[in-house]
């Protein structure tokens, strides 16, 4: 079991399972909405509780992704395209130890040119 919240309090999060290794997003929605880099893990739905439901707000930033925060003190929280059998879950928000490794950097070709990308996680351009 994985804990978590956001940064009020207001939303908290239980993961049932191992967290999926994250991805670290570098296109610029995610670094705009996150403002950095968003990392996140792909969470199947009936694995995640989300405690305090009703304090998350949606951003509809695409026909096919919505994008949660908390409404009380903005933190992002979740990726979710709701026609998928999971969403990503914003790794800021877990309690250490998360026991996961970062697998991978996607979208590196829009990524800032204000920071350097400086581990050994493979980089994806744009996904496969």
């Amino acid at each position: 079991m994985h804990k978590g919240s956001c940064l009020c309090g207001a939303v908290r999060v239980e993961v049932r399972g191992d967290l999926p290794r994250p991805d670290a997003c570098h296109c610029s929605q995610c670094r705009r909405w996150s403002g950095h880099v968003w990392a996140s893990t792909d969470v199947k739905r009936e694995n995640l509780t989300v405690y305090g439901a009703e304090a998350v707000h949606w951003f509809q930033s695409s026909p096919k992704v919505r994008r949660g925060f908390c409404g009380t003190c903005g933190s992002v929280l979740f990726w979710d395209p709701p026609a998928r059998a999971s969403l990503a879950v914003a790794m800021g928000l877990f309690d250490k130890p998360t026991r996961t490794r970062l697998e991978k950097h996607i979208f590196t070709a829009d990524k800032g040119d204000y920071y350097d990308i400086a581990d050994d996680a493979p980089q994806e351009p744009t996904p496969p």
